[in-house]
């Protein structure tokens, strides 16, 4: 049977809306079921709680359960590649943070490529270190330190939570800009009671871990790393006060694989960003260190290329290897 010519313009100008029709359809009923947050790392550590406490709002939010999945193992890769390879229908989202950007340099064989293969969504905060040492350590600023490392140079022990951790690599670049010589502890079971025993004398780590230690005078801070004075510490001075140009922060946020629909991250980057400026969700981050930073998902994207590039050169530089 022929069509009229101009009933067959008509039909084929109803189909030509119909994917956009749908796609406005799907981010409507977007999610229609529970979602799941892959954290690639073990319960109970800060990614871990962040992820549950933004999984609980975002249900809350959008009425359908945002299922908390710890996977881990092989420095956060196998929780990631587990997305990487995920339905992109936004069903499947992943838990990432600065590691995620520094293993595309740390391992030399992954199945993934983190900066291509996973759709960033939407930021969630940063999180200053502090750098802290052992009261034993006749240094009470950050010049007198160096100053002291340079006259011990090969006899101060840094702790870190291993190889390429967050804590080693961000050592890493204070002795780089310093041009000191500290001694890498790596750990696997935790540096804190070698460091309040005076065995390791400085560590790089997370103010949560570290901050009652500081209160109660068994370990002396001497900086914060992030580029601004930390509201949990804020007598403590920056170590770019002493060391221009250092900055480190660990950050968080969510990602997607690819070729996830552009209007199911939208969908997303706005309700996450709505949740991190909750005045009761910012107080909650504040207690675990965590700053709100808002971006959009294109930001998000560029900030954390920028990331993988910088840890990447400092990683390269320290030839640091993953265990």
């Amino acid at each position: 049977m022929k069509l009229p010519r101009r009933n067959f313009l008509h039909l084929a100008a109803g189909a030509a809306v119909l994917p956009a029709a749908s796609r406005i359809a799907r981010a409507q009923v977007y999610p229609a079921r529970p979602v799941r947050i892959i954290v690639p790392f073990p319960a109970g550590q800060a990614s871990d709680t962040i992820a549950r406490l933004m999984g609980q709002s975002l249900s809350e939010r959008l009425g359908q359960p945002f299922v908390i999945e710890n996977r881990t193992g092989a420095g956060g890769n196998i929780g990631t590649e587990s997305v990487v390879r995920a339905t992109p229908d936004g069903y499947t989202l992943l838990l990432v943070g600065l590691s995620s950007a520094m293993n595309e340099t740390l391992y030399k064989k992954l199945n993934f490529n983190f900066i291509r293969e996973i759709a960033p969504v939407a930021s969630i905060g940063g999180s200053p270190y502090v750098m802290v040492i052992n009261p034993s350590v006749p240094a009470k600023t950050v010049p007198e330190f160096i100053a002291y490392a340079k006259a011990n140079s090969g006899n101060i022990n840094m702790g870190s939570s291993g190889h390429g951790s967050v804590s080693h690599v961000f050592g890493e670049r204070f002795k780089m800009m310093t041009g000191i010589n500290l001694v890498h502890v790596p750990y696997r079971g935790g540096y804190l009671p070698d460091l309040l025993s005076g065995q390791v004398q400085v560590v790089f780590g997370t103010i949560s871990t570290c901050i009652q230690y500081i209160r109660g005078g068994m370990l002396r801070a001497l900086a914060v790393t992030t580029a601004t004075r930390s509201d949990v510490l804020p007598d403590i001075p920056t170590l770019a006060e002493f060391v221009p140009g250092y900055e480190a922060s660990q950050w968080y946020g969510v990602g997607a694989p690819k070729d996830t629909p552009a209007e199911v991250i939208d969908k997303l980057n706005q309700e996450i960003n709505a949740v991190t400026a909750d005045p009761v969700i910012k107080t909650r981050l504040a207690s675990l260190g965590v700053d709100p930073m808002s971006m959009t998902s294109a930001a998000f994207g560029k900030f954390i290329a920028d990331e993988a590039e910088k840890w990447g050169k400092v990683i390269r530089a320290a030839n640091i290897k993953s265990d």
